[in-house]
């Protein structure tokens, strides 16, 4: 099993000597469209291979004479039909010239197995036969014949027709195999050239590379600029990692330094490199650091500078894998946990990283179906006023009942919500529950105080969510004093400009805002001000030891006089000692939330809680009377 190796993240990536100047070229360099493909381009690099099958070795050596004085060198001749298709599986030529009548095996039933084989399916074949009856013609052709030749050939029309047949294929995979933006091998191609160096690999006991680059949050990026815009920056990356390819590649020690190996792009925000002869981490890391310093200054769009981040996973064969789809996805397990650790170094395949991956999969799936088969439960936790422990209100929790694993805390399945985006989903419908929980108990006529809804940083900036919570409040009656909103202080302060209308929005309904997990984030007292907020949450952290650490004194204490001059109510998180209890009551704080009050407990439990709160003044009453 491999090591990981992790590369520096924060706050940026750290340039090795060299590396300053390669960031700096690449900074300079102006992207625009791609040059206009030329004939050259719309040609295979290499010389087209042609493939020919007849029974007659004579004529095989009369079309080889021709087609050579055309300008063609690479040939596949057999005069044994039933050879021909392992020989096509294996070789893959550009082109077919068929003859129909052979003895072992007809041209026919050959054009009928390949049109047959999907690998074989879109292959050209020029039939060349002595029949030239309309019947024999029309066959050839409903077989998948891509033209037709009679015997004897004229050498001027075979080589027009070949060149045709050739010039129209290279345009069908030019579609096939090319990406539009950056005119970059795509997928497809790919992984073919990946499956077709994995066998010479097994052939010749030698070794390489798969490194996939993935830009961090370039969706994002290109929605906020626009699709021209963003096919301009991806033309920018593809020359980005082009110049580090370049500046790595000659000072690789075991890698073929005749053939820069080729950039890929595979999908809108991914990138790939296949390596040849390269496998060792002291060859590989290089080239990788030289990746990411290309990639390390701003780009320019629309007259602003972007920073696209790009982490790299990397997966070597033969030790992780002889199988394209294997190695591949080891790459990507590699590169995704490159982007969870911070999203600006690489990262090496290794076994715990695809078994956390296909547990996070497993997550996602089943997690799919409890918001199908309605398997997750509301938890609330209260919160008391400080001074006299008296009820205020309670923070929704939410617990997932797994069929077979019982009740889940959050840290088994929020993560991967995250992630994924099922927080989303999973995030209305915890609104829309706890709505309508609410509504319940006053229709039961119990007092029901306000309760606060975690809303996370993707569900605050999806489409629609005021709508959302005002869906849930109409759909289940509940007045909008009695619903809080909680945000973490990262996700409102990631987009301050942008959230600061929703923030406005929801205020106007009529429901309380609250900054959750304060003092952990970054922060802006200039936004702070101007965020329409009603409370402030102390994080646990900060709770923790108040009453013993000075430090952590000095801060909750700062923090309960800031917001009380920004005129907000402070609640602490965490609270477990009668301790920490007594420092925040002496310092002011509003309201507290811990296990020393109440741990988070089932909806049913805390409707008994209601019902018991608003039985004791009547007891008191009629004990009193």
């Amino acid at each position: 099993m491999k090591t990981t190796t992790t590369q520096e993240r924060s706050p940026g990536l750290r340039l090795l000597p060299g590396q300053t100047a390669l960031a700096e070229s690449a900074s300079r360099l102006q992207f625009g469209a791609p040059a206009p493909a030329s004939a050259a381009d719309v040609e295979r690099a290499d010389e087209p291979v042609v493939m020919m099958v007849d029974d007659e070795p004579l004529n095989l050596e009369v079309l080889q004479s021709f087609l050579e004085e055309a300008g063609y060198r690479e040939f596949i001749s057999l005069a044994d039909a039933t050879q021909a298709l392992a020989t096509l599986g294996e070789r893959r030529p550009d082109v077919l010239l068929l003859d129909l009548m052979m003895p072992q095996m007809s041209g026919f039933e050959l054009l009928e197995r390949m049109r047959a084989d999907e690998a074989l399916r879109h292959v050209p074949v020029i039939v060349l036969t002595a029949s030239t009856d309309a019947e024999t013609k029309l066959k050839a052709l409903e077989l998948g014949a891509t033209d037709f030749l009679a015997k004897p050939v004229d050498p001027s029309e075979l080589a027009l027709r070949l060149r045709n047949t050739l010039s129209a294929k290279a345009y069908r995979d030019r579609l096939a195999n090319y990406d539009l933006a950056t005119g970059l091998p795509n997928r497809r191609l790919f992984m073919d050239r990946l499956g077709r160096l994995l066998q010479d690999t097994a052939r010749a006991g030698a070794a390489g590379a798969v490194m996939l680059v993935h830009l961090a949050r370039f969706e994002k990026i290109a929605q906020a600029f626009g699709l021209g815009i963003g096919d301009s920056l991806l033309k920018g990356v593809a020359m980005r990692l082009d110049l580090g390819l370049r500046a790595s590649w000659a000072r690789t020690d075991g890698g073929d330094k005749t053939s820069l190996p080729a950039i890929y792009k595979l999908g809108d925000d991914e990138f790939a490199v296949l390596l040849a002869g390269v496998s060792r981490g002291a060859d590989l890391a290089p080239i990788a650091q030289s990746l990411l310093a290309a990639m390390a200054a701003p780009f320019r769009a629309a007259g602003e500078e972007v920073v696209i981040a790009a982490a790299i996973g990397i997966a070597v064969f033969p030790d992780d894998g002889m199988e394209a789809s294997t190695l591949f996805s080891h790459a990507s397990v590699a590169a995704r946990h490159a982007t969870e650790q911070g999203g600006k170094g690489f990262e090496f395949y290794a076994k715990e990283l695809n078994a956390k991956s296909l547990h996070g999969l497993s997550v996602e799936s089943e997690l799919r179906r409890a918001l199908e088969r309605d398997e997750l439960r509301l938890f609330y936790q209260p919160k008391v006023r400080a001074h006299n422990g008296r009820g205020t209100g309670a923070e929704v929790l939410v617990r997932w009942a797994h069929p077979s694993r019982g009740l889940l805390g959050p840290m088994e399945f929020i993560p991967v919500a995250e992630e994924t985006g099922l927080i989303v989903p999973l995030g209305e419908w915890v609104l829309r529950a706890a709505c309508a929980q609410s509504s319940t108990w006053q229709k039961a006529g119990l007092r029901v105080p306000r309760v606060t809804v975690n809303v996370s940083g993707k569900q605050f900036g999806a489409p629609r969510v005021t709508e959302t919570v005002v869906d849930a409040l109409k759909a289940s009656a509940l007045e909008p004093r009695f619903l809080g909103i909680e945000l973490t202080e990262s996700a409102v302060m990631g987009h301050a400009e942008r959230h600061i209308r929703t923030l406005h929005e929801l205020k106007e309904i009529g429901v309380t805002l609250s900054i959750d997990d304060f003092g952990t984030g970054y922060s802006s007292l200039s936004y702070l001000k101007r965020f329409p907020l009603d409370e402030l949450k102390i994080d646990r952290s900060f709770i923790a030891g108040v009453d013993t650490d000075p430090d952590n004194a000095a801060i909750v204490i700062a923090i309960i006089a800031m917001a009380h001059c920004l005129g907000l109510s402070v609640v602490a998180e965490g609270v477990e000692t009668q301790a920490q209890h007594a420092f925040l009551k002496a310092k002011s704080c509003d309201e507290l939330q811990g296990f020393l009050f109440a741990r988070p407990m089932p909806a049913e439990a805390f409707g008994k809680m209601l019902a018991a709160s608003a039985a004791a003044p009547a007891k008191a009453a009629a004990s009193s009377a």
